[in-house]
């Protein structure tokens, strides 16, 4: 996996393409703060990976040992932390230097956005799992309900993996092949094509895109 950014959900608008003739709806990601944590290696840790820290968090509010493993590696106090992992054999970034921000992607590029979908509280099985639903004529009384969920006589019980109701929403959901619209280093923002996972303010995930080449 090559190196990506965490960013914080602002909400979506839309730009004006000029070649296209045509508006396009993207999403506003802020990705200022983020900050190189720990370096490991295949000889210490047994695999290779960076580690990125982000969003400013008041040190009273973090626990002793994200507070203690941030301050060993001389990173500020941060409330999101995530590992990056690269293969055997590839170049691992120079940590040493602040990181690159919005100079890691660059406008027409292919990224995947990982995010955490909104949370819709406790659902039934039509909006959960989109069941048609049972008869809505006068004096039927089973409208939105599930209907059968046993197996008859033999073995007379719910078999695991039922779809019933119960919570919906609040999934990690992985968005593949979004495409850089614009990089605006000046406000520390990338937009990007379309919709991601999340409500405003919800942290996500840039990477590269593991199934399309950069431009």
């Amino acid at each position: 996996m090559a190196l990506g950014l965490i960013g914080k959900k602002l909400g979506m608008t839309r730009v004006f393409d000029k070649e296209a003739g045509s508006m396009i709806a993207v999403t506003v990601v802020d990705v200022a703060g983020n900050e190189f944590a720990q370096v490991r290696t295949e000889e210490k840790d047994g695999y290779q990976a960076v580690q990125i820290a982000f969003d400013d968090q008041k040190e009273h509010r973090m626990n002793q040992a994200a507070k203690g493993h941030l301050k060993a590696h001389n990173a500020g106090t941060k409330s999101k932390l995530i590992e990056f992992r690269f293969e055997e054999g590839e170049e691992l970034p120079d940590t040493s230097a602040d990181h690159p921000g919005t100079g890691l992607f660059e406008s027409g590029q292919w990224v995947d956005i990982i995010g955490t979908t909104k949370g819709k509280g406790f659902q039934g099985v039509m909006k959960r799992y989109n069941f048609q639903g049972q008869p809505a004529a006068h004096g039927h009384m089973m409208h939105r309900r599930t209907g059968a969920v046993g197996a008859g006589s033999t073995p007379g019980r719910i078999w695991k993996g039922q779809k019933m109701p119960g919570r919906h929403g609040n999934y990690r959901r992985t968005v593949q092949n979004l495409k850089v619209v614009q990089v605006r280093p000046e406000d520390n923002v990338v937009l990007i094509s379309g919709s991601v996972p999340g409500h405003k303010g919800s942290y996500v995930v840039i990477r590269p895109a593991i199934k399309k080449s950069a431009k």
